[in-house]
């Protein structure tokens, strides 16, 4: 079921963490991204801090055509890039989803011309919460 935020979007897929981490990438790819950076919470703050947390990843996913129209209208835009998506464990067997709205990253950057490529950008990422959800 999805929720929308003034963040951005959430769903919850009941499947074990490492099948919902390899859904997320491909439904990503279907929709032109990719996961440029992998930040495996978990092992970061048992590392840092020495303590246990569920498994949680921050995936930075960019589309190429699109990032490149957003940093040509914009090049202060790269502070907002990549689009964050994150995978996380709730209970066993189930793992919640939320990635972020372009729209309201952009909503900082007063030009215009980013208008029609966050709102490309958030079509495209509200395709891939409703293919998680089939």
């Amino acid at each position: 079921m999805e929720t929308t935020t003034q963040m951005g979007m959430t769903t919850h897929l009941m499947l074990d963490y490492p099948a919902a981490l390899q859904r997320v990438t491909d439904a990503l790819k279907a929709e032109g991204f990719g996961v440029l950076t992998e930040i495996d919470v978990k092992e970061t703050l048992k590392k840092k801090l020495d303590v246990d947390f569920r498994p949680y990843k921050i995936l930075g996913a960019c589309n190429p055509p699109l990032a490149y129209r957003a940093l040509s209208a914009a090049p202060e835009v790269g502070l907002l890039l990549p689009c964050n998506v994150t995978v996380e464990q709730m209970e066993e067997g189930r793992v919640r989803v939320s990635i972020v709205d372009p729209l309201a990253m952009m909503a900082m950057v007063p030009n215009a011309a980013l208008q029609p490529v966050a709102e490309e950008a958030r079509q495209r990422l509200e395709r891939v919460i409703t293919a998680l959800e089939v």
